[in-house]
């Protein structure tokens, strides 16, 4: 395993952590046995956040006797100083432990992250935590390269957590900026959100870059540890046939496409937004039509019941037109 040091922190890390979103679909036991696997193989960064529903008390239960192996980064999207002080004792109870490697502003837009450094706002609570031992560095998490721009300005911002992959390489001059500020860069979104199917090309297209410190695949079966190391461990360069295969991807995928993070929900309909476009791919781009159309056709609710709130929208960090993307499901899909 590959190891550097996140920027400014001082902390030495894995150059692949750990995401913490996908173990949600497990529990607490199998979480355990990855995280064994993961001291087995040399991974020390694990990433998840407040909003990650059971992912933080997972981790703690799974963590029990093994929390000096790991760096542990979570997240908050509270905005005020009384919600954040709220929100750090609670990863502190879930997680099970006396500290917090690094603690981040979760995805707040321009306003939001001005609203956090204002009187009263969130990095006053930051602040005295990590006064008084609680957290050990600060960081920002953001899907706007605005936001991240602004971030960099910050001088308490030791960390950005920013998608990179394939089809998103808006944030790469952001990026190389880190490296000269000493900025830890964190890489989420590695396979935009499931959109990409070759997590071998992703991973290494994502580690022939030096500005990135470290890339947070999520997982929950220990097949995806093993697979995701090997890529990154492969320090060959990518050939001309896998960097032609990557301008076909780009094509194909274009920019205006889900995600997953799933900011969009709850759909005032009851649509599965994200689902109905994981759908549209396998019936448009990965050969599974019959398949697709049987789990669509499957769906409590579909695209034709969007009622055109626009609510979504307004959510959506990556600024998509939903209400055009489930129209055009709808044609597809035929409902």
């Amino acid at each position: 395993m590959e190891y550097t040091t996140l920027g400014k922190t001082g902390l030495r890390i894995s150059r692949m952590g750990f995401g913490g979103i996908p173990i949600q679909k497990v529990d607490a036991a199998v979480t355990r046995k990855l995280m064994e696997r993961l001291v087995e193989r040399g991974v020390n960064y694990i990433d998840t956040a407040r909003g990650y529903t059971v992912s933080e008390s997972y981790l703690g239960e799974a963590l029990v006797g093994l929390r000096d192996r790991f760096v542990v980064a979570t997240k908050s999207m509270a905005r005020t100083k009384e919600a954040m002080a709220r929100d750090i004792e609670t990863s502190l109870s879930n997680l099970k432990t006396d500290y917090i490697d690094l603690y981040q502003i979760h995805n707040p837009s321009l306003a939001e992250l001005e609203q956090v450094v204002a009187p009263g706002g969130a990095l006053e609570a930051l602040l005295e935590a990590k006064a008084a031992g609680k957290i050990r560095h600060l960081g920002v998490t953001a899907h706007m390269a605005t936001v991240f721009e602004r971030a960099l300005e910050m001088d308490w911002v030791e960390t950005v957590m920013f998608p990179y992959n394939i089809v998103e390489t808006q944030g790469e001059a952001l990026m190389r900026r880190c490296t000269e500020q000493n900025v830890g860069f964190i890489c989420m979104k590695p396979l935009a959100g499931g959109a990409l199917e070759d997590a071998n090309l992703a991973l290494r297209f994502i580690a022939s870059n030096p500005d990135v410190s470290v890339v947070i695949p999520g997982m929950y079966d220990l097949r995806e540890i093993d697979e995701n190391i090997a890529a990154l461990e492969n320090n060959a360069p990518l050939t001309a046939q896998e960097t032609e295969k990557i301008d076909t991807i780009r094509r194909e995928l274009g920019t205006q496409f889900c995600r997953r993070c799933n900011y969009c929900q709850p759909c005032t309909a009851g649509i599965s937004i994200s689902g109905i476009f994981v759908l549209e791919g396998y019936l448009n781009r990965y050969g599974l039509g019959d398949w697709a159309r049987q789990r669509y056709a499957a769906m409590p609710k579909t695209a034709g019941d969007c009622v055109g709130c626009g609510v979504c929208e307004t959510r959506c960090p990556y600024q998509l037109p939903i209400r055009e993307m489930l129209a055009r499901c709808k044609a597809e899909f035929g409902r």
